[in-house]
């Protein structure tokens, strides 16, 4: 007898140690709990996912250790429920809930509990594990498909932008969220598209342009990597991130938007707290980055094709137009003046030459911006550099033009230094001035004022030479196109001003072969400014 209880003890402490063994080796976490919530069994696993050690977790309240502060009233009650002999809903399903490790994150867990009778009382036996991973995914796959049928659904480049943000903050629950995409002719980055919370006021961080390689867009778009600032208070290195943790934003995460050969923009993310892992993160991102890229780049290449479709046809029609207009006035002034050869003096003769000849000066100019875009298309714009005196170019063109303002009533002033010495072509350069200051006449009212300035800066390495006008101006939505081929502002447009929209691109190729740049600077009041940009030394390529 003595020896059949001694096999059955035995036999029990064999089964008991091999269950230890087995929940030693279990991939999910084990705790077993009394009527008084102490942890009396903690397993390999409890310790991986919730960071406490056995020696730190057991003989102590379960629900100090892994229950988030605002659940842990709820889940004393419930325990107590449990250990009074109270059926509990709870027990044998699967629930899912939040936990809390050891260095204060918060985390979702699956957990099934159940209940044993043991010689001290009910005994309770929680089986967990951590699915951060499997909700992270699911997530991420969310995101995924709103952005994908945002993009299938949109009809341009500026609603799939907002689409692309929309889905990223409202699927992973970031505050704000920003797609930047990069302007090349004025070297900024201008924000597409923002989505912000409901209720939540940007103030002074919600600006709209950048330059390349301030705040975070610009940085990333310079690095062509992501980006990621854990704290903003403390990031040095922009103002706006000042502003981001003025009004609760406290992380931020940005990644280049790439189509695999170049950067065109950047997305970036701020938020308040962050859940998953950097890199986890960086990768997320970067990978939805590279498909919005592709596809913004697509799109935006199949809009500037139809853009430049039509605007041909427009180009087409206008300049039959404009050839029209000086032939018929050459056709019917040199019919007049054959027909009244006899009766005109000297003066009236010399007037109706001068009729011809300005008309014939317009059809000239036309040719040569025609010719100039044959040269542009096939690469072929010839610019031979020679040492130079800008302020000589600029002011023989002023005197040039002087009439022409005289006769609109406009004012032109200049500013100019005696000399301006740089390494340049200057009958290319003459071309730029003849482009800026006719452009600046034709759009400026009668009454008006043309202001020409031009200096050395600091370094002596650079002129900024600019031209600004009391015109018509350009709407701020359209200065991004305003240098495109055959485009022509609404405001040019609207009031019926003739143009062929070939001046301003045709500079811009000048000025960029003299290593330059030209772009519409800030400007305060009706018109614009033109602002060029030019090295005085470099080498022309």
């Amino acid at each position: 007898m003595t020896q059949d209880v001694s096999e059955r003890v035995n036999e029990v402490a064999g089964v008991v140690h091999q269950a230890q063994a087995v929940l030693a080796v279990a991939l999910q976490a084990y705790i077993a709990i009394d009527i008084d919530g102490r942890v009396k069994g903690w397993n390999p696993a409890a310790e991986r996912i919730f960071g406490y050690s056995p020696a730190q977790a057991c003989g102590h309240d379960v629900a100090d250790l892994i229950i988030p502060v605002r659940f842990r009233d709820a889940h004393r009650a419930g325990l107590a429920g449990l250990a009074a002999g109270e059926p509990g809903r709870v027990l044998g399903r699967q629930l899912t809930l939040t936990a809390v490790h050891c260095d204060g994150h918060e985390f979702p867990i699956e957990l099934t509990l159940t209940v044993t009778e043991e010689p001290g009382g009910r005994m309770f036996h929680a089986f967990a594990h951590d699915i951060t991973n499997a909700r992270r995914a699911a997530r991420f796959a969310e995101v995924e498909a709103a952005i994908a049928l945002g993009l299938a659904e949109a009809d341009s480049s500026i609603v799939a932008a907002h689409r692309v943000v929309e889905a990223l903050g409202m699927k992973m629950s970031w505050p704000v969220v920003e797609l930047w995409l990069v302007d090349d002719h004025l070297q900024m980055l201008t924000c597409a598209a923002r989505h912000v919370e409901a209720g939540r006021h940007l103030d002074d961080f919600a600006l709209d342009v950048l330059e390349l390689g301030v705040s975070l867009p610009g940085r990333v778009c310079s690095a062509g990597t992501g980006q990621w600032i854990p704290d903003l208070s403390a990031d040095r290195m922009s103002l706006r991130s000042g502003a981001a943790s003025r009004i609760g934003l406290h992380v931020a995460v940005g990644v280049p938007l790439s189509t695999g050969r170049h950067i065109i923009g950047a997305l970036c993310v701020y938020g308040d707290r962050v859940e998953d892992p950097e890199d986890t993160l960086l990768g997320l991102l970067s990978g939805l980055a590279a498909h919005v890229g592709q596809y913004l780049e697509r799109r935006r290449a199949e809009e500037l094709s139809v853009e430049l479709a039509r605007t041909k046809d427009e180009f087409l029609a206008m300049v039959t137009h404009e050839l029209r207009n000086p032939l018929a006035v050459i056709s019917s002034t040199v019919a007049l003046f054959d027909e009244e050869l006899h009766e005109l003096d000297t003066e009236q003769q010399r007037e109706y030459l001068h009729i011809i000849e300005r008309s014939s000066q317009r059809l000239s100019v036309m040719a040569e911006d025609l010719l100039d875009l044959a040269r542009l298309e096939s690469g072929h714009l010839a610019v031979d550099p020679i040492d130079t005196d800008l302020s000589t170019i600029i002011g023989d063109a002023v005197q040039a033009y002087g009439a022409r303002a005289s006769d609109k009533h406009i004012t032109m002033t200049t500013e100019l230094p005696g000399r301006l010495g740089l390494h340049a072509d200057p009958g290319r350069l003459r071309q730029v001035a003849d482009n800026l200051l006719s452009n600046a006449i034709k759009y400026t009212p009668a009454g008006g004022t043309i202001t020409v300035a031009a200096s050395f800066d600091d370094n002596g390495q650079t002129i900024t030479w600019t031209v600004a006008d009391t015109g018509i101006g350009v709407p701020p939505d359209e200065r991004r196109r305003l240098f495109r081929r055959f485009y022509r502002a609404s405001t040019a447009l609207n009031r019926r001003i003739p143009g062929t929209g070939l001046g301003l691109v045709i500079t811009r190729t000048i000025v960029e072969r003299h290593h330059g740049t030209i772009n519409l600077a800030d400007h305060t009041g009706p018109g614009t400014t033109f602002a060029v940009r030019l090295p005085t030394t470099s080498p022309i390529a």
